[in-house]
């Protein structure tokens, strides 16, 4: 069985929507790459960071070729992406949970026909009463809330979280039977 990991960073192609709540899974994962580059301690060819260049609703395919290339299960895909039920800058790391609504989510759901692999969740807050969420994830993020997503992805506390799901995927498909 593989043990690599496919790192999955959400979010929209292009230079119009690079800082936008809606990249936030993107620029996360960005910032996680230069600080697992940076760790000598942890130097692993089987992690894969991937940010697909098809728009947020189109995303399952794109992975799930990727996971075919790879010989990747779900269980070892971890979804990086945007979330408007989680305050601004915060983030929950969650496994086998359904999409919530959020649509890039439920295309990958949809093209792998399972929902068993990991989501990092980063929050984004909530549109005003008066404001679509559809336009809401598509307006550029605050400077502030993206500093603080970023310096997030780089601190070794979000690093060790993430390696922490992958040691134990690891260390418990080594000891079955």
């Amino acid at each position: 069985m593989s043990h690599k990991f496919l790192l999955v960073g959400l979010g929209n192609p292009g230079k119009k929507y690079e800082k936008t709540r809606h990249n936030a899974g993107r620029i996360i994962l960005d910032c996680l790459k230069r600080t697992w580059l940076k760790d000598k301690g942890f130097q692993d060819d089987k992690i894969i960071f991937f940010t697909p260049e098809s728009f947020m609703n189109e995303t399952g395919a794109p992975v799930a070729l990727m996971m075919r290339k790879n010989g990747i299960q779900p269980q070892n895909l971890i979804i990086f992406h945007d979330d408007l039920d989680i305050s601004a800058g915060e983030f929950r790391i969650q496994k086998n949970r359904s999409s919530a609504g959020h649509k890039g989510v439920q295309s990958i759901i949809e093209t792998l026909g399972a929902r068993d692999f990991w989501r990092v969740r980063i929050g984004i807050g909530r549109p005003l009463p008066t404001e679509s969420p559809e336009k809401y994830v598509l307006k550029v993020l605050s400077k502030k809330i993206c500093e603080k997503i970023c310096a997030f992805g780089q601190s070794q506390e979000f690093a060790q979280k993430i390696k922490k799901i992958i040691i134990n995927k690891q260390y418990n498909e080594d000891h079955q039977n």
